[in-house]
């Protein structure tokens, strides 16, 4: 009996018997693992920030942490953008939660822009049993997050715009907590898998602070202060994934901010050049986590694998 081997995608398949010429050619289909580099992060950590171009920040002399340190050591991308030149900050960062911005075009309070549907993230990675947490700066205990308490902004904050999360007391105050509550977490090893970081309005690059001369420098020095506390943590070093990304631009169809630090990514100042939107890193993180549906625009968007070493795959 003659035997050809054939390389099939589908693990479990059975061999295949072809008589060819009088001959019998055995087909044994062999698994060959699809891997993702993204499938070996365990937890993530995205840091938000406010309102600049890439070309505002690559370069700056006002941003010396992120040029000169971050920068070298991360991968970035060079071709991200907001899905569909989209403004302002509120819609975009709906987006980041469920790949679509519902129809708001504007900054207006979750009493007014509610969102009913709970095809958004934070819900797909609690039916999974993947814990999160927002952690906001400026947002105290007490509190409600869902209106402004200067310098914290509630249309930085996506969670409370959805009736699941903003309507359930528990699970609000469970989830949605101040930023001072993640340095105790790191060091307690009780962090989330998913962590989402919103530094308040004049520390993300938005607003310029009583006495400051730069938006671009207090972004930097917050940045600077507040980073080496993750890079320190076990959920960093073991795996994990810190994403830092800036919500929108100014300039019409102008490139943003978006870049990796993880023991798991290229590093070493990798520039990407493969297009990307929002909708890249909400899908991504979906990958990472392994949870479905993709949501909205996440379904149509290419991962960021690009930014993650190739030879960290799953086996």
């Amino acid at each position: 009996m003659c035997r050809l081997r054939f390389n099939g995608d589908r693990a479990g398949d059975q061999p295949i018997a072809l008589a060819v010429l009088g001959c019998v050619v055995m087909f044994w289909p062999v698994f060959e693992a699809r891997s993702n580099p993204l499938t070996n992060v365990h937890t993530v950590f995205i840091v938000v920030m406010e309102n600049k171009d890439w070309d505002e920040i690559r370069g700056n002399r006002d941003c010396g942490y992120i040029n000169g340190t971050l920068l070298p050591m991360a991968s970035h991308a060079e071709q991200y953008f907001t899905p569909n030149d989209l403004h302002p900050s509120e819609p975009n960062y709906l987006w980041l939660e469920a790949g679509s911005n519902f129809g708001v075009l504007n900054d207006d309070a979750p009493a007014i822009n509610h969102i009913s549907s709970t095809s958004h993230l934070v819900t797909l990675l609690e039916n999974a049993g993947i814990s999160w947490k927002a952690y906001l700066e400026s947002y105290q205990p007490g509190e409600s997050p869902l209106i402004d308490h200067d310098p914290y902004v509630a249309h930085h904050n996506p969670f409370v715009f959805f009736d699941d999360v903003a309507n359930d007391p528990t699970r609000l105050a469970d989830h949605v907590r101040p930023y001072s509550d993640l340095e105790s977490d790191l060091q307690n090893h009780t962090v989330a898998r998913y962590n989402f970081i919103v530094p308040n309005v004049f520390d993300d690059t938005h607003s310029l602070g009583s006495g400051g001369h730069s938006k671009e420098k207090q972004g930097d020095d917050w940045l600077r202060q507040e980073l080496p506390g993750i890079f320190a943590s076990d959920a960093y070093t073991n795996n994990g994934a810190l994403f830092i990304v800036w919500d929108e631009g100014h300039k019409k169809n102008s490139p943003i901010g978006l870049f990796l630090l993880s023991p798991l990514a290229k590093g070493g100042g990798y520039a990407s050049q493969v297009p990307y939107t929002h909708s890249s890193l909400l899908r991504s993180v979906q990958e990472i986590f392994a949870v479905e549906p993709l949501l909205g625009d996440a379904a149509n968007a290419t991962n960021l694998s690009d930014l993650f070493l190739l030879d960290n795959l799953s086996p």
